[in-house]
């Protein structure tokens, strides 16, 4: 297969890694496989461009994407509905995505695995036709964001611990919201302090991502807890996978959601795939199956064919 390799200098771990090395490793490692491989490592403000140019190359069966989750959605959103596959160098703090594909967690270990691998169709979403492939939310969690942003942080652990710092302060003031949802022909209004809408539902008892990423239904996450103890055992549950043992949280399933914001004001963000957005007053949400191809480890694409 042809590789075109897109490398987030300033993104997640790849910030604090010695990149021409790992490009040899690159190289090595997947031309003695028998692929062959471009590289460009290019600045954050450069990424966007240079996938669009790898994602046009007729030649190119593979786009490799390095970076946070900026730099992987940016990818995943360029290669929907293409035949071009998506591979991910899982280089950002938690690499959720990733994680619900099989993908190991180690930049090397990924990318041994690519030399070997298969291509499969996973779901992606689309938030006002903008896609994703992790989860749209509001509420607590775009809270964190934008005070985790006002931090400075240089390394993955101090993103870690920024980001704890700014859960805390969430808990102390949590936003309040009034929205209506409408979930197939179901309609609820109702006060909420956090909504994730997820490309697929999460699996129990680990770190928030899909099992199955090609289950071709949104999760739908609501919670209404206000009480500090309330949102500390909520964060401390979804950090577990534990959403079905908190009461404070409502669980659904759906191919298509909408999204109504009562509550005024101009303060109010959305967060896609980590990164924060504007929120519309209406949002639509809709799963897309089967919209991205991805390539990962061959053990997972038997798995998956099983």
């Amino acid at each position: 297969m042809k590789f075109a390799a897109v490398l987030n200098r300033d993104g997640g771990t790849l910030r604090t890694t010695d990149l021409a090395a790992f490009s040899d490793r690159m190289r090595q490692t997947l031309e003695s496989a028998g692929h062959s491989l471009s590289i460009d490592i290019v600045a954050g403000k450069d990424v966007v461009d240079t996938l669009d140019s790898a994602a046009s190359r007729r030649t190119v069966d593979v786009v490799l994407a390095g970076g946070g989750d900026g730099t992987i959605s940016a990818a995943a959103a360029r290669l929907m509905g293409r035949k071009k596959a998506l591979a991910i160098l899982p280089a950002g703090t938690m690499n959720l995505f990733a994680r619900g594909l099989g993908i190991p967690q180690s930049l090397d270990a990924a990318l041994k695995s690519f030399a070997d691998g298969e291509v499969i169709a996973v779901d992606m979403a689309t938030a006002n036709g903008q896609p994703f492939v992790h989860q749209f939310s509001i509420g607590m969690h775009a809270k964190m964001v934008q005070l985790r942003q006002g931090m400075e942080f240089g390394s993955r652990l101090g993103k870690i611990g920024a980001s704890a710092k700014a859960a805390w302060a969430t808990i102390k003031n949590p936003p309040a919201m009034k929205v209506t949802l409408g979930i197939g022909e179901a309609e609820m209004t109702a006060r909420i302090s956090g909504l994730g809408v997820t490309n697929n539902l999460f699996g129990e008892g680990h770190l928030p991502y899909a099992d199955n990423p090609a289950g071709g239904v949104l999760g739908i996450y609501v919670t209404v807890a206000q009480q500090r103890a309330e949102l500390v055992k909520f964060l401390f549950n979804v950090a577990r996978g534990k959403w079905r043992d908190n009461e404070h949280v409502e669980i659904h399933q759906a191919d298509r959601v909408t999204l109504k914001i009562h509550s005024g004001g101009r303060k109010f963000r959305a967060v896609m795939d980590g990164e924060l957005v504007r929120l519309d007053r209406e949002t639509t949400i809709e799963i897309k199956p089967g919209a991205l191809n991805v390539l990962v480890p061959a053990s997972v694409a038997q798995v998956k064919a099983a």
